[in-house]
């Protein structure tokens, strides 16, 4: 079936079995988002690195899940945004670090080294 010359050809709905369960939102998907921009929003103070873990390692979880659904567990957006905030957020927390590491090292190197004793003191 055409609908018009020079257009592409429109597939046919088939019927749906009744026994095909409607397609849901996958509730791991919520999380993956939540803990997501949780990771994201605590990357500097590098608390995120707990809930961006959790967040990737759910989104794996989610993805199998809806590879194995058949197509009826959906939420692959609210994935792909969460495991991107989680990324953000573990980058953030190794920007913190670095930045702590660079600190602590030019604080080190500007403090004396040994006993400062008084001048007239052999």
């Amino acid at each position: 079936m055409t609908t018009a010359p020079g257009q592409v050809s429109v597939a046919q709905q088939g019927v749906r079995h009744p026994l095909d369960p409607d397609p849901a939102r996958a509730t791991k998907a919520r999380a993956v988002f939540a803990l997501g921009l949780l990771g994201m929003l605590t990357g500097l103070f590098i608390g995120g690195v707990v809930p961006a873990t959790v967040a990737l390692q759910l989104a794996r979880q989610a993805r199998r899940e809806a590879y194995a659904s058949g197509g009826f567990l959906t939420g692959g957006v609210w994935l792909r945004r969460g495991e991107w905030m989680a990324w953000t957020g573990l980058v953030l927390v190794a920007v913190s670090v670095v930045a702590a590491v660079v600190i602590g090292v030019v604080r080190l190197a500007g403090a004396p080294f040994g006993h400062d004793y008084p001048a007239n003191m052999d």
